[in-house]
């Protein structure tokens, strides 16, 4: 897992994965410490700047790079009701 939003977000709640805000990861995707095929799910807030990450890390190559939709606040609401 990927979540590309700034660390105090990060910090303030995460579902765990790596943190690489969007602006650092846009400056070098092809510096990721995943292999070009590995699953990457992509996470931020809302999913909108998880889905521009995963537009880019697919331009840069990697294979299997899937958005978390509707972000964080989305999966808050589900677990929240389970």
């Amino acid at each position: 897992m990927l979540d590309v939003r700034e660390r105090i977000e990060f910090h303030t709640f995460n579902i765990g994965g790596t943190n690489i805000p969007l602006a650092k990861l846009s400056q070098a995707p092809d510096g990721l410490q995943f292999e070009k095929h590995a699953r990457i799910v992509v996470v931020c807030q809302h999913g909108i700047r998880s889905e521009t990450a995963r537009r880019l890390l697919v331009s840069a190559g990697f294979k299997n790079v899937q958005n978390l939709k509707g972000g964080i606040l989305a999966y808050t609401r589900i677990i929240n009701t389970i």
